[in-house]
Parts: structure tokens; C-alpha cells; sequence
């Protein structure tokens, strides 16, 4: 190695750094105001410490804040640190594990030495966290052995570190990082140089829960802190505020005032649809039908309860045996003792997933390659048995309603196909007013295939995309390495909502995987037996999740079209009573789904109560509507009434309850 080192830099220079030199001496060489902002350095593509040495030549690029994405997750990892430190600090003999960053902040989990924390010890963990910060620590890195690490770790009391750490590769160099001279805690790292490169007014802390050790409820239950983290307070009280807007659209809290569902213990993770909440299902699935009809789709209905060898031979058995519901085939026994499970009896699953009853159906018959594509459509039921802690409302249960559709095509047909899906989850992405952004998800470490049938299976998602206009900036078009699933890459379509967070809903999948597990195959033009491609899509997900985004994204004011109940006609005095049953007659004979409110009741009060159940329209009828046969139109959300002869009311009204795709 020569005693100068040549550092490549994103302009195309070269500098000359002494051996031992490191990307912060980089950014003090090149001047005093890049040396204050850089945070990290990426040294030949791997993010690494600024005060890291440089280990021969190399492409150095240098972070800073205008790197937001890499800069906040620096940021959320040290907050998580610092975090460990302060509450080491406040409350002495408490164990630390561990504390990654998150989406929107971080957390740790601590194994308190007295009682779990709770929510009335955070403001004094953020106080100590502030002068932690403040006291700008240098974040040092250090190379230790694993001996040396459990030493450590047994010597400090620290059971949960001395056990991870008895785990980690022998002979290996493992790294530690010091916060100053006073603590350090184990972590693979970057970290920021210093403690003050932290903004102290830019994080809160936000809950407190349990949390098992490694996440299995066999083992120690530990105090895990949440906190939310960010570059600058200005950023932390835009996060806040969306917060804020996101408690008052929470789907859960808004369908129980809206009477449109609500879940119990008794049936952890399923949903009771209430009569209002039903009839926006039933407008989804008639929607989503008209679609799949006029693109080509056959709906079929496949049984719930399958044979553990039909997933055995599928591969899901040993992907998602964990998360079936599994169920011997018992045999009825004829004492009235209830059922009689042999040692070798069969098992039987609830499915969690629509396609190998699809590739069943595909194989019933001998298909010709002119019989291609075949579309098979199903609004399946699913059940996977997701833990407790995960479930979360209608956004994550353990029985939910795909809208799923597998399309079995040949090689040459693969490529439209995908096109022609992108064109129809536009179409429909649009009907809803979303936004999205599209990304590809790649082939996974573990898979089964081929490199070379995953390579064209990328390939093919890619042209697609590319063919259909969707592969732009303005498409948030972008490729997730290791995302895919087990036997297939996919295209996946996030959703933005009104308050700017984003849902991954839609997906197609190329798979040659299944059809080969499950022997499907056609006959060729040359008369030969060909293996299908089997095109795995969605584009509501399933219809729990999606009706939660909606009510979410709309805050509860639900389109016309989908609103359990498009009007209600409200009585300003009795002498109207017989008019607002006219009303209603009228609205309801030209498909309004509508109400009428004849109580003795103030109008004001009438008002407000059917504004809280996000009625689009209230008609308001008096002794002078009566007369004039007219109604006084209040929209929900405008600031005044309209008045107009009722069959402008009706018109208009007939015009918004009228789905998208049918005006």
C-alpha cells in the first residue's frame, strides 16, 4: 500500500489522504462547513462511522442531512442508545437487550431490575436523554472478542447481552460503541460522531409495553419504551400533528361510532360486520365484480378446509405452518363422546391462501394453449393464525376476504398480461382518488427456482411496467432487493392517503414455481405438454384492510357511492312528518340508500348527530318544504343548506350514490 491513499469523491475527483486518514478529515479537507454537517460516509457503497479509518482506496461519498432517508435512520439508531443510556442512568441494576430503529422512530427493550416501567417514568427519561445529548459524548467504535464481550456482559449483571453475545460467530471481530469514557453497548453500527449531532428538542417518547425476549412468550417479559425520532423539531411537530389527524380517523374508533363494525375476544382477529358496514362491503364486491367481469375473469369458490398434503406438496406447509390453522380429520364416534383423533390421522388446514385450490381448478380437464390466458377470480376467505400482540382492527386479522385472481398464461402472453393489470389497478386505484407509487420486489435468500427462472421473471415484471408508462419518478418507481416472496419476485402498488402515509395493497406475482409443485400443465401448439405461468394478483388486498384505509383516508366521510346511508331526511316540526315519508319514498325509489329522522327532536341536534355518522346529505323538511315541495340540502362538510325542489335534490343526489364506474 502506498503511504497516500487516492479517495474518489461523487464530483469525480481524487483526493490524496495520508494512511490512517478518516472521511471526516475528507470533509474537514474540503472545508469547515461540510466537517460540521457530515454524519456517516459511504465507503464503496457501505454505510460506515465518519471517524472510521480508511482501509485502502476507495469511492467515498459523505451523509449528511440532505440524505434524509440514511440521516433519520442514523438519528433513530443513536436516539435508541441514548435512550439505553438514560434510563441505565435513572434507574441502576436494569438489564438492557436491545433497540433498532423504526419506521418512524425506535425503541429498546430493558429488563427493569424493580417493577416494569411505565408511562409516568418518560418525562424524566427524556430529561436525562436531553443532557445526554447535550453533553455531546463522542460515539467511539471498538473491534472486542467474543470472550471479551460475555466477560463484559456477565461482569455488568447483563444476562440477556452475555446470552446473545455466547451466540455471535467465535474468532470474528464484533463491535462495541462507547458513549464517552462511561457506557457502551454492543451494535454492528454506524452510529453518528457524537451524541450532539442529535438534535435534543427533535424526539419524544411516546408508550410503554411488554415485550418477551426474542420475541417468544416462553421466555423473560421485558419493558419496551417507544420513541419517535427525527433530523429537527420542526420535522418532530409535523409527525406529531399527523398523529393527531391519524387518532381521529382511526378506522376502529370511527366504525364503532359509525355502527359499522367491531371485534370481541370471542373471535380474536374476525370481524362482526354490523348491517351499515356490510352494505360498503356489498358495494366493494359488486364494484370489484363489474371490473373483473369486463376484464375477462371467471369467479369461482374453492373449499376453506384442505389436506395438510396439498400444502406439503405446494410448499406452504413448511413456509406457513406456523401461522394455519390446523385441524385433525377426526372420525365421529358413535358413542356421542365426541370425535375420536387416531395417532395417524390426517390433518386437514384452513386455507390461508387461494392458490393451490385455483391450480385445482386449472387441472380439472386437459387445457390447450388456445384455452390461454385463463383468469380465475375468487372473494376468498382466508385464515392465518397471526398473534395476538400483531392483530390491529380491520389492518390485520386473522380472517379476511381476498379479492384474488390467478391468471395462467403462457411464456409469450406474460408480458401483456402484467400490462393489462397495471392498466386496470390504475383505473380502479383512481376511482378511490389515490395516489400510489409502484415498486419491485425481488428474489428473497431463501426461494425456491431457479436463478435463471427468477432472472426472467424480474425481467418480465420490469418490461411490463415499462411497457404500461408506470416505471417514473412520478410513479415512485423503485426495486426491493430480497422483498419477494418464496417462489415469486412481484410488483407491489402503495397507496398514499389524504394525510400523506402510504399502504402497500395491490400485487401481481410471476410464479413458474406452483404450477411446477402442482403438476399443471397445457398442451402446446406442437402438441406437447407446457408448464403454465401463474400470475398471482390483488388489488383491494382484502376487503377488511381495504375498508379500513378508506375510512381512514375519507376521516369517515365515505364517498356517496359507498356510504352506508346516502341520505336521511330530518323533520324540523311534526307537520312534516308525512312529507319527509314522502321524501324517502321518493329517494329510495331512485336507489338512495336513505332514512328518514322523525324524532321530536331540535333540528340542530339532528344535524349534529347525523353529522357524526358521516351521512353525505341531510334533507331538511318543514311546514314550508311541505307546501313548496321542496327540501333545505345540508352536505356534510359545507358551511351552508341549499334549497331546491326535490327532484333537483334527488337528481343530484342520484348522481354522487352512482358508482364510478358506471356514470
Amino acid at each position: 500500500m502506498s503511504e497516500l491513499l487516492k479517495i474518489s469523491l461523487p464530483d469525480g475527483s481524487v483526493r490524496e489522504m495520508p494512511v490512517g486518514s478518516t472521511p471526516a478529515d475528507v470533509a474537514a479537507a474540503i472545508g469547515p462547513g461540510l466537517a460540521k454537517a457530515a454524519l456517516a460516509a459511504r465507503i464503496d457503497g457501505e454505510l460506515r462511522d465518519l471517524t472510521r479509518p480508511f482501509e485502502g482506496d476507495c469511492e467515498l461519498a459523505l451523509v449528511t442531512t440532505r440524505d434524509e432517508a440514511e440521516a433519520l435512520d442514523l438519528a433513530r439508531h443513536d436516539y435508541a442508545h441514548v435512550l439505553a443510556e438514560a434510563v441505565q442512568a435513572l434507574f441502576p441494576g436494569t438489564q438492557i437487550t436491545f433497540g433498532p430503529s423504526t419506521d418512524d422512530g425506535f425503541y429498546y427493550d430493558f429488563a427493569p431490575k424493580d417493577r416494569p416501567f411505565t408511562e409516568e417514568d418518560l418525562p424524566a427519561i427524556e430529561a436525562e436523554m436531553r443532557r445526554i445529548i447535550q453533553a455531546d459524548k463522542v460515539l467511539r467504535r471498538e473491534e472486542w472478542s467474543r470472550d471479551q464481550l460475555i466477560s463484559r456482559w456477565k461482569q455488568q449483571g447483563e444476562v440477556f447481552k452475555a446470552e446473545w453475545a455466547a451466540e455471535l460467530p467465535d474468532g470474528e471481530a464484533l463491535t462495541v460503541y462507547w458513549s464517552g469514557d462511561d457506557w457502551l453497548d454492543m451494535c454492528r453500527g454506524p452510529h453518528l460522531p457524537s451524541t450532539g449531532k442529535l438534535d435534543p428538542a427533535a424526539f419524544k417518547l411516546t408508550r410503554v409495553s411488554g415485550a418477551y425476549w426474542r420475541g417468544d412468550q416462553k421466555n423473560a417479559m421485558l419493558s419496551r419504551i417507544y420513541g419517535t425520532g427525527w433530523l429537527n423539531k420542526k420535522q418532530l411537530d409535523a409527525h406529531l400533528t399527523r398523529l393527531e389527524e391519524a387518532a381521529k380517523r382511526d378506522h376502529r374508533k370511527l366504525g364503532g361510532e359509525m355502527d359499522l363494525f367491531h371485534l370481541q375476544q370471542e373471535a380474536h382477529g374476525s370481524v362482526f360486520w354490523h348491517p351499515k358496514g356490510y352494505l360498503i362491503w356489498r358495494e366493494l364486491e359488486a364494484y370489484m365484480r363489474r371490473a373483473i367481469d369486463q376484464a375477462g375473469y371467471r369467479e369461482v369458490k374453492t373449499p376453506q378446509v384442505m389436506d395438510a398434503r396439498q400444502w406439503e406438496q405446494s410448499g406452504h406447509w413448511g413456509k406457513y405452518r406456523e401461522n394455519m390453522f390446523v385441524i385433525p380429520d377426526e372420525v365421529p364416534n358413535t358413542e356421542d363422546e365426541g370425535p375420536i383423533v387416531s395417532d395417524d390421522a390426517d390433518w386437514m388446514a384452513l386455507k390461508p391462501m387461494n392458490c393451490p385450490a385455483h391450480v385445482l381448478i386449472f387441472r380439472q380437464g386437459i387445457k390447450s394453449y388456445r384455452d390461454l390466458p385463463l383468469r380465475i377470480y375468487e372473494n376468498g376467505c382466508c385464515h392465518r393464525n397471526e398473534p395476538h400482540g400483531a392483530l390491529h382492527g380491520l389492518m390485520r386479522v386473522r380472517q379476511f376476504t381476498q379479492d384474488d385472481a390467478h391468471i395462467f398464461c403462457r411464456e409469450d402472453q406474460i408480458v401483456q398480461e402484467v400490462q393489462d393489470f397495471c392498466a386496470l389497478a390504475d383505473r380502479i386505484y383512481k376511482h378511490f382518488g389515490f395516489t400510489y407509487s409502484i415498486k419491485l420486489a425481488l428474489r428473497p435468500e431463501k426461494r425456491f427456482g431457479t436463478d435463471a427462472m427468477w432472472d426472467q421473471a424480474e425481467a418480465e415484471l420490469r418490461d411490463a411496467v415499462v411497457r404500461a408508462g408506470l416505471a417514473s419518478e412520478e410513479y415512485g418507481w423503485e426495486e426491493l432487493p430480497g422483498e419477494g416472496a418464496f417462489y415469486a419476485p412481484k410488483l407491489e402498488w402503495h397507496l398514499t392517503d389524504a394525510i400523506g402515509r402510504t399502504w402497500q395493497v395491490g400485487t401481481i406475482q410471476s410464479d413458474r414455481v406452483l404450477p411446477e409443485r402442482l403438476d399443471a400443465t397445457y398442451i402446446g401448439e406442437d402438441g406437447e405438454k407446457h408448464r403454465p405461468v401463474m400470475l398471482h394478483r390483488a388489488i383491494f388486498g382484502s376487503y377488511e384492510r381495504f375498508i379500513g384505509i378508506l375510512i381512514e383516508h375519507f376521516a369517515g366521510r365515505l364517498p356517496v357511492w359507498l356510504a352506508p346511508v346516502q341520505a336521511v331526511v330530518a323533520t324540523i316540526v311534526s307537520d312534516a312528518d308525512g312529507y319527509a315519508a314522502e321524501v324517502a319514498q321518493q329517494l329510495k325509489a331512485a336507489g338512495i340508500r336513505a332514512d328518514t329522522d322523525l324524532r321530536n327532536e331540535k333540528i340542530n341536534y339532528k344535524v349534529r348527530e347525523h353529522s357524526l355518522q358521516k351521512v353525505p346529505h341531510l334533507l331538511v323538511v318543514g311546514k314550508r318544504e311541505a307546501e313548496e315541495g321542496t327540501v333545505a340540502v345540508r352536505t356534510l362538510g359545507a358551511e351552508h343548506q341549499k334549497v331546491m325542489p326535490l327532484a333537483d335534490a334527488i337528481a343530484l343526489i342520484k348522481g354522487e350514490a352512482t358508482p364510478p364506474d358506471l356514470r
